[in-house]
């Protein structure tokens, strides 16, 4: 081929409008391809991109033509690459002619037993930092050798501005798709999150729980959370979030009963466009969402034994890839987790790894039920009754004094947040009166009567608890005045106990 300079130039404008014209790293890079291939006619082409962070190198896209096996790995420390190592090093191109003089480099090795007998290779730079590497190799040298290490030269400048193009692109894609999750992620957090004003407490137990939670805040530690439904795991967890140095970062929570082996992957990692049928869009996941900040695990006892190997090798190694990506992501998050089951047993049943109840349990801290602190009962009460009564613009109710010993009496199986559903339901049916000893038993009269006949489970309780809620609602689970929302859970885990205690809306007047 002539190099002369009219013809150098019609070159570099084909290559431009080939990679103008694409939109995609895939894209960009078979525009490359198609446009080097004719012009220099080479039997594989590759292009590294170099992370000086963690010295380590990735393909840009995967290479066309030969590919030996030893260097295909999508991503490779930098010292696997022996000839990009020197390129980035000298930040001058590198032209191996006979490779069979190189064969102590292991990756130029590869090369020769994949048939491949001569490379060149440029660096890619861009505002004076290397931001990768080109390398076009041959099974035989090429003729008019010198001419072509001179235009490449020229050509690698246009493709380095190329490849730093789309990589910034691509950023800013990733930036805005993780905006927008975490909008809508912190839009539907704000519809069930609670008040740190709920989080009052007066007894000794709890000032040690609170203790506790302070002193391993600013820790990186994981911590597990147990105790009783409707405790208020969820509103330590978001406390320990708020006292550490992650707080200025999102606290991501996953409710562990929803999750199921089709999910599972793409709720926690993200997925790629195309990556499955409906995924219409890229998406990130919650552990992405959770870098820099912290990822709550609630309820994580219910989650099934085949999923949690998944989720231990990401607590294992800090990296999670998005389904339909082989490139591996770092995440940076503090893990905490939540759980009303005996793990211990659950282990000994073979419901749960012993390898993972290490990795989330470094801290424990119990969150006692409210029947253990009943001084806690009067003072959570009133403080509830005036934030829903404010919710409402609506005038706090007055307890009678016959309401002291009603509440102190009764075991509160669905503790805090059954205390929150029947202060609210009290607020609904007396705005603004003087609530009687009589109100507040009527309220709590189906579970409390039957537990003063009998001893029951706290499963047992926790079943009435529901059934009534349900009745309540006239069989409605989800929306404003729903179930869910009265019980203060997510529609998800009321579905889930639901089917766990065999209640179905269909029939709840014989239940």
């Amino acid at each position: 081929m002539q190099w002369d300079p009219a013809t150098r130039y019609r070159l570099l404008l084909r290559l431009n409008n080939d990679i103008i014209s694409a939109s995609t790293r895939r894209e960009v890079f078979s525009a490359i391809a198609q446009s080097l291939g004719d012009i220099f006619r080479f039997d594989r082409l590759s292009i590294n991109l170099f992370d000086e962070k963690t010295k380590s190198l990735s393909y840009f896209a995967a290479a066309v033509g030969i590919s030996p096996l030893e260097i295909s790995e999508d991503v490779r420390p930098l010292a696997k690459g022996a000839i990009a190592s020197a390129v980035i090093r000298s930040r001058e191109p590198f032209i191996l002619t006979d490779l069979s003089t190189h064969t102590y480099w292991q990756s130029v090795k590869a090369m020769r037993d994949a048939g491949l007998n001569a490379t060149m290779a440029y660096p890619l730079i861009v505002r004076g930092k290397v931001k990768g590497t080109l390398h076009l190799s041959y099974a035989k040298a090429p003729e008019h050798l010198e001419e072509m290490i001179e235009f490449l030269s020229e050509v690698s400048s246009r493709i380095a501005m190329a490849v730093d193009h789309m990589m910034t692109h691509t950023r800013l894609k990733h930036i805005n798709a993780q905006l927008r999750r975490q909008k809508e992620y912190l839009t539907s957090q704000n519809s069930v999150s609670e008040s740190f004003d709920e989080f009052i407490y007066q007894s000794e137990v709890m000032v040690d729980v609170v203790r506790q939670a302070k002193m391993v805040a600013n820790s990186d530690v994981a911590v597990a959370i147990i105790g009783e439904t409707g405790t208020g795991k969820d509103m330590l967890a978001r406390f320990i979030h708020q006292m550490s140095n992650r707080k200025d970062a999102l606290f991501v929570k996953v409710n562990c009963p929803a999750l199921n082996s089709a999910l599972f992957e793409s709720e926690l990692f993200g997925h790629t466009k195309g990556s499955f049928t409906g995924a219409q869009a890229n998406r990130v996941g919650r552990f992405e969402m959770a870098d820099k900040g912290t990822i709550f695990l609630d309820e994580i006892g219910e989650l099934d034994i085949g999923l949690q190997s998944k989720l231990l090798q990401v607590l294992q190694d800090g990296t999670i890839e998005r389904v339909g990506e082989s490139r591996p992501k770092t995440v940076d998050f503090r893990l905490l987790s939540a759980t009303n089951k005996n793990l211990e047993q659950a282990m000994q049943n073979h419901l749960f790894r012993s390898d993972l109840y290490y990795r989330i349990n470094t801290v424990t801290i119990k969150v006692p039920p409210l029947r253990e602190r009943p001084e806690d009962i009067p003072v959570l009460m009133e403080r509830l009754a005036a934030q829903q009564s404010a919710a409402r613009n609506l005038a706090p109710p007055l307890f009678a004094n016959s309401c002291r010993k009603i509440i102190l009496q009764y075991p509160w199986p669905g503790n805090v947040r059954e205390l929150k559903n029947v202060v609210k339901r009290l607020i609904i049916l007396r705005p603004g009166e003087t609530i009687s000893g009589r109100d507040l038993d009527t309220q709590l009269s189906g579970m409390h009567t039957s537990t003063r006949r009998k001893p029951m489970t706290l499963n047992e309780l926790e079943r009435q608890h529901i059934v009534r809620t349900l009745k309540d609602t006239q069989g409605v689970v989800g929306g404003a005045n729903g179930a869910a929302a009265l019980l203060g859970v997510p529609r998800q885990t009321l579905q889930y106990r639901m089917r766990k205690y065999g209640i179905s809306v269909r029939k709840l007047e014989r239940l």
